[in-house]
């Protein structure tokens, strides 16, 4: 029972965080008022929220992987290694503030986020294997899915998109030219 409890609350997690990650992106892109709101309250958490989420994330698999014993396909192991990555590199730069370390992550984070939107894809549709998977640990194969879509594949998506938006669409860069972007001239000069 404890195992499933897991699976529900960080399947959960992963909604969140890609709700989250929405509501950003829909707010940089219809700005106004309250999107504005929203990019400035998250500006700050900019290094925070992907640390935190790669974080989880990383404790996630181990938990699923040494607890519960899912063993990780060739493709589970790829995305770990960019999420680990992540992990150490934006604990390391929250703790410092250095964004400078955004074109790395986002390296990162794309690379992982690849890989686990063509896993989660080849979870529906197994004949889109390109030779990555073995008999013994399938990447075709979910050893879960919450809600009939959410699997081990798709909470790493939500978190690598999660820390890609967090890193450029909700920088501090990002809500001032948002800012910028709305001011009175601007709007002249638009028009």
């Amino acid at each position: 029972m404890a195992n499933e409890a897991f699976e529900l609350f960080f399947s959960l997690l992963a909604l969140l965080a890609l709700g989250g990650s929405i509501a950003i992106v829909a707010s940089r892109l219809l700005g106004g008022a309250p999107g504005r709101s929203l990019l400035a309250g998250v500006a700050p958490l900019q290094l925070a929220v992907p640390a935190l989420v790669a974080s989880v994330s990383m404790l996630g698999s181990l938990y699923f992987s040494e607890a519960v014993n899912y063993r990780p396909c060739v493709l589970c192991w790829y995305q770990r290694i960019a999420m680990y990555a992540l992990a150490i590199v934006l604990v390391i730069a929250a703790v410092r503030k250095d964004r400078s370390i955004r074109p790395y992550a986002t390296a990162l984070a794309g690379i992982g986020g690849t890989i686990s939107a063509y896993h989660w894809l080849l979870e529906r549709w197994p004949q889109l294997d390109t030779g990555s998977c073995s008999a013994d640990a399938p990447c075709s194969v979910p050893y879960f899915e919450v809600f009939g879509f959410v699997s081990l594949a798709f909470m790493a998506f939500c978190a690598f998109v999660t820390v890609l938006v967090f890193l450029w669409v909700a920088s501090p860069t990002s809500a001032a030219t948002l800012e910028s972007d709305l001011t009175p001239e601007s709007i002249k000069e638009q028009t």
